[in-house]
């Protein structure tokens, strides 16, 4: 970041802010060493799509959320029985041929 973006950067002030996420915040502060101001731009950096310091843009897709977790024990277990017929190798058809 260059000086001319650094002052360009106004302060923001957010209220009311739910108990859960600021020990969220504060928690994730305490572990990666870092200040509550730089912890709460990386989270609204990731929330956003934006990676890192470098800032890259990254494809975030919300499409397939609501299937994310529905399925019980029992239907995630069906689900990979019958997967593993498909990830079965046939040692046959991979052997070299000598030629």
């Amino acid at each position: 970041m260059n000086q001319m973006e650094v002052d360009d950067l106004k302060p923001i002030t957010i209220r009311g802010i739910p108990n859960e996420i600021e020990k969220m915040i504060r928690k994730e502060a305490k572990n990666k060493r870092l200040s509550l101001n730089k912890t709460l731009i990386a989270f609204l950096e990731k929330g956003a799509g934006i990676k890192g310091a470098n800032r890259e843009k990254v494809a975030l897709y919300h499409d397939l959320d609501h299937l994310c977790g529905v399925w019980t024990k029992e239907e995630a277990q069906t689900f990979e029985k019958s997967l593993a017929f498909q990830r079965k190798i046939e040692e046959e058809l991979w052997k070299e041929t000598g030629s």
